[in-house]
């Protein structure tokens, strides 16, 4: 590799060792293997945070079963979008696995399904179905309300309910190509990808600022020798929960008045294989009436390190920490006078949200697991143990009309110079990596010789059905 442009330590500083920067770092590794790209991590090791496989749950957001996606049973343009975004990201995996740059592990096939119960849920679930089942990425999906053809798909689910009578109507939806992800160890092959093509990887790294230069960017931190000062002509900022304070310290203007709320999670988990082995899938069901979207219940078969677990969840928790190993003074350093009004105003639209949160805060161990035999009720309390996930922080931006907007998924923001960017929000973010760091790469100016090798596994690899 050729040293960086004159006048800089690196070409760009890749903040954070998640999914996002593993993305970007391997993807520039192709569009400009000249590139000098240095990774600095806070922790000790990649993936601690969200890009953990017990922070998230592991699932390949395809659209398939994630109802929260479609509130509108008549709209399918949000699952679509998603689904067509995982594409990209998949196939490029697929071309990486082909070539034997990456070893296979952390991807699973398995059904992604939706189970609901009641005359509601079961008419809007079938219009969603009939919505969708016309696009081409969607259209392995089955849809039954046979009792008998959803035992099938998913025996915890329907075993242990006594006689239909007791529980009424029930129906099902159906994709056999979901999938199942460990993006911790999908984190931690791509930025060997990016390693083994010249880049360097610092852990230990704790990035606390951010200063324009003449014509780039100092980037200070500290670890363990002292004070670090990098000079980058680009910077990325995929610190998860602390993205929006990096980029505020940095004087970025395009996030003024954006704020972020600390939304934790804890999951149910059963590490008994044998059980686990007998639910093929994720299984999706519908939140309660006024209930927020985020609080969708599922219960997931996982494969880690080669095990299969099951989790159920998300149960939700709170803390002003916006990093699972962060400081509890992490929320109030992003507050500021500009985004104070924002932040009430999309509290005020979200109640059932607040009323929410303020419920699951209150749930006892009996409560939580009485939410799990809702969905398996022959579940044994013990086989689960309760673990916490990953923290994150939901992206708040301002709105002229509104005050402020409560956002779902991620928003990729960058400077008005291409010289900074950085991904704030949370979930389906790790699905749709690859459009979005292609996107940003572009930004960057990247390109070159190295093009055509990045973007051959998005055209040339198909996707598993």
């Amino acid at each position: 590799m050729n040293g960086p442009t004159r006048g800089f330590d690196a070409d760009l500083v890749l903040i954070g060792g998640g999914i996002m920067s593993a993305t970007l770092g391997a993807v520039l590794a192709e569009l400009e293997p000249e590139w000098r790209i240095v990774l600095l991590e806070r922790a000790d090791g990649l993936a601690t945070e969200s890009s953990g496989p017990w922070n998230n749950a592991g699932t390949g957001h395809s659209g398939f079963c994630e109802l929260n996606y479609m509130p509108d049973p008549e709209d399918g343009a949000k699952p679509i979008e998603i689904a067509e975004q995982f594409r990209v990201t998949r196939a490029w995996w697929d071309g990486l696995i082909a070539a034997g740059r990456l070893d296979p592990g952390f991807l699973h096939t398995t059904p992604h399904l939706d189970v609901v119960f009641g005359a509601r849920d079961i008419d809007h679930l079938r219009r969603r179905y009939e919505t969708l089942r016309g696009h081409p990425l969607f259209a392995a999906m089955e849809y039954t309300e046979d009792p008998s053809v959803i035992r099938g798909w998913a025996p915890l689910v329907m075993e242990g309910r006594g006689p239909e009578s007791l529980w009424g109507r029930v129906a099902a939806t159906r994709h056999p190509g979901g999938t199942d992800v460990d993006f911790g160890a999908l984190t931690r092959g791509l930025t060997a990808i990016m390693a083994g093509a010249g880049g360097e990887v610092r852990l230990g790294h704790e990035v606390t600022g951010l200063r324009r230069t003449f014509a780039g960017w100092s980037v200070r931190g500290r670890n363990q020798g002292g004070r670090f000062d990098i000079h980058a002509r680009r910077v990325f900022v995929g610190a998860g929960g602390q993205a929006l304070r990096l980029l505020q310290k940095a004087r970025v203007p395009e996030v003024r008045g954006y704020a972020v709320l600390p939304v934790g999670a804890a999951f149910l988990r059963c590490s008994d294989g044998e059980v686990a082995r007998r639910h093929e899938g994720k299984v999706y069901g519908q939140a309660a009436i006024g209930a927020p979207p985020m609080s969708v219940p599922h219960l997931d078969r996982r494969c880690v390190d080669g095990a299969d677990h099951l989790m159920f969840g998300p149960y939700a928790t709170f803390s002003t920490k916006l990093l699972k190993n962060g400081r509890l003074t992490d929320f109030f350093a992003t507050l500021r006078p500009g985004n104070l009004h924002v932040i009430a105003a999309a509290m005020a639209q979200n109640l059932p949200l607040v009323k929410y949160l303020v419920t699951e805060l209150a749930a006892g161990p009996k409560k939580k697991f009485a939410q799990l035999r809702r969905m398996y009720p022959d579940a044994d309390p013990a086989q689960w143990e309760l673990i916490p996930a990953g923290q994150r922080a939901q992206l708040v931006t301002p709105d002229r009309r509104r005050g402020g907007v409560l956002q779902q998924g991620t928003e990729l923001v960058v400077g008005s110079d291409g010289t900074i960017a950085g991904l704030l929000g949370a979930s389906p973010g790790a699905s749709t990596a690859v459009p979005i760091m292609l996107e940003l790469a572009a930004r960057f100016g990247a390109g070159g010789k190295g093009q055509d090798a990045a973007l051959r596994p998005q055209t040339n690899s198909r996707i598993a059905s």
